[in-house]
């Protein structure tokens, strides 16, 4: 099967191209509002409408300034220290998840302050919403035909293009279903329980990580990094602190409530 035979472009109007991943985007901000206001009835978290609107703004700001900055300080270090002024040049693609987090953490840091609310609260909010994008994001990769997946057999291998003739993995559905769908099930489903403040956010990072991690090995790593310490990727590396700071986290949470 060859992969990218959808075309990116989903319709254009003169000079004007609108691209399935700007869409994917588009959809991502739209299902993350209204899970977050679903969450907030469901929870009773002090948030209206218009405070949810506000706390999406700035995470998208957090995520767009985060996730580039990580990207150039994560896998491209080098080349834009001789570059700086490409820094800014998001149409070109480049972004880091993890430095989208810690935009994120940011935002998080300064709302709750702003806002006089829980941290953790906010967190288990912000988390609810972040699987979507998440998924729908990685869907946009694979329709672009890129951050394909390493080389197989096995009968759903796929040839992208770009990557040359070889069957390999379409790791982009592998973490569109792990780091998409079954996170943001288990995301809900514990706000559906109601767990405690915090669990949620725990529980993100630590699924998040774990699922980055393990599909890493399917995927193909950055052609000008490769394997690093002890044949990781850059991906696994910067999934271990997530783990970690998640099993803390949890950790920390339950032998709060046995106290």
């Amino acid at each position: 099967m060859i992969a990218g035979q959808i075309d990116p472009i989903i319709f254009s109007i003169g000079p004007l191209a609108v691209r399935w991943y700007g869409m994917m985007y588009l959809l991502s901000f739209v299902g993350g509002y209204f899970m977050m206001i679903h969450v907030c009835r469901l929870r009773q978290y002090p948030l209206n409408r218009d405070a949810v609107a506000d706390l999406l703004f700035y995470a998208v700001i957090g995520v767009v300034a985060g996730g580039r900055l990580g990207y150039t300080l994560f896998y491209h270090p080098a080349y834009y220290l001789r570059h700086p002024h490409e820094i800014v040049y998001i149409w070109e693609g480049g972004m880091s998840f993890h430095g989208g987090l810690l935009g994120v953490l940011i935002v998080l840091l300064w709302y709750a302050w702003r806002r006089a609310i829980p941290l953790l609260q906010l967190g288990d909010l912000t988390v609810a919403a972040v699987p979507i994008g998440l998924g729908l994001g990685r869907i946009g990769n694979y329709i672009n035909g890129e951050l394909w997946g390493r080389p197989t057999d096995l009968p759903w291998g796929m040839v992208f293009p770009a990557a040359g003739p070889e069957l390999r993995h379409p790791s982009q559905l592998y973490e569109a279903f792990f780091e998409g769908l079954v996170l943001l099930l288990v995301v809900y489903g514990l706000h559906r329980l109601g767990v405690r403040r915090g669990v949620p956010a725990a529980v993100f990072l630590l699924g998040y990580g774990l699922a980055r991690f393990s599909v890493e090995f399917f995927r193909e790593p950055d052609t000008h990094l490769g394997f690093l310490w002890g044949g990781a990727t850059m991906g696994q590396l910067l999934s271990l602190p997530m783990m970690a700071v998640g099993g803390v986290m949890l950790v920390w949470l339950f032998k709060r409530s046995e106290r």
